[in-house]
């Protein structure tokens, strides 16, 4: 083709014409890479560990938190931010730590100025995780380092009330309790959209140098003392119901002797009024028989003889053999017939 320009005639380009197949198979390649762009920007994965907010148009619209493949529109029209969202995250105050475990401290978070004007070095771990990934995505610029200056600031808060002596000592716990308080307090104030699952000091103690080993000695002897506090408290509980419990059986024993005693005493009581009763029918039989039974008692084993005490011949009446022979018959089958001769022939002897 030829183009008269300034008085000259020139040569044209003019495209070189394709065959309809090449063009039909340029219009085939295109539209399989449009479908290729729509299909990867249609579909998407969410791990278990994950959740994921839907944007339309670069606003947020809606939360998918089941893991598997799911479907959106083709971007532009809704892009998908994935948020670890189920998992448990970990964030160091006053140290860092390595993939490999090396610790590096960070003084310009652990060091911090306590209620009476001392210097204390706090490392603590805190562990998170997101609640709400809107508030997370959209609420705070930097999710991580808002969440490290709101524990500093916590911390800080609460050891600038609190005493370093009480601080280094038993008053660990009671510090952590208030310090995670105070951060949920600030997640919950500003909708950070995170969860503050656990807070957990690592070391709570003076710089170091001669101030913190002058402090672990006050904390060693501490120690020691709540040791013998717990030693005498264990004794006094071994010892106590011990001693109790001899009291209580001292005092049975008593009460049981006392008990025994009045009724002995109510015994001797009954006999002696039994006693008096036959004495005031036959007060001389009594009296006779009264004097027999105290002499068996205090000569068992002496020979009564018995007469009546007129004349100077004393007549002789054997009751020991007597006594024996009626004993014998009582008990023995034979020389039942000739016993009781002999001993009338021996009384009338």
């Amino acid at each position: 083709m030829e183009v008269f320009q300034g008085g000259k005639t020139q040569q044209a380009y003019q495209m070189p014409k394709l065959p309809k197949r090449t063009w039909r198979l340029i219009v085939i390649g295109i539209a399989a890479v449009i479908v290729i762009w729509i299909g990867s920007t249609t579909f998407y994965t969410v791990q278990e560990q994950e959740q994921a907010a839907i944007l339309t148009f670069g606003k947020y619209t809606a939360t998918q938190e089941k893991s598997g493949l799911h479907f959106k529109l083709p971007s532009p029209i809704q892009r998908v931010v994935k948020v670890p969202a189920n998992l448990t995250q970990k964030l160091h105050i006053g140290y860092r730590e390595d993939s490999g475990g090396k610790v590096t401290p960070v003084e310009s978070e652990a060091l911090m100025i306590t209620g009476d004007e001392n210097i204390v070095s706090a490392d603590a771990v805190i562990e998170w995780k997101v609640a709400n990934i809107r508030d997370y995505l959209y609420n705070i610029d930097d999710p991580e380092q808002f969440l490290r200056n709101s524990a500093s600031a916590a911390i800080r808060s609460v050891m600038g009330a609190t005493k370093l002596d009480y601080a280094i000592t038993e008053g660990k716990t009671v510090i952590q309790t208030d310090v995670k308080k105070k951060l949920e307090e600030i997640q919950d104030k500003y909708g950070t959209g995170i969860q503050i699952i656990d807070l957990k000091f690592q070391d709570i103690e003076p710089p170091e140098g001669q101030v913190q080993t002058a402090f672990k000695e006050v904390t060693n002897a501490r120690e020691e003392k709540n040791t013998k506090i717990n030693q005498a408290q264990k004794y006094v509980n071994d010892r106590l119901p011990k001693a109790r419990g001899e009291a209580q059986a001292l005092i049975e024993q008593a009460e049981a002797q006392k008990k025994s005693r009045i009724l002995n005493a109510q015994g001797d009581v009954a006999q002696f009024n039994a006693v008096y009763n036959e004495y005031a029918k036959n007060p001389e039989v009594t009296a006779d028989r009264l004097v027999l039974e105290t002499l068996e008692q205090i000569l068992p084993n002496a020979k009564v003889i018995v007469t009546d005490g007129s004349g100077d011949t004393v007549n002789y009446l054997p009751l020991d053999s007597f006594l024996k022979n009626s004993g014998a018959k009582a008990t023995t089958s034979s020389g039942t017939a000739t016993q009781p001769n002999a001993a009338q022939g021996g009384a009338g002897q």
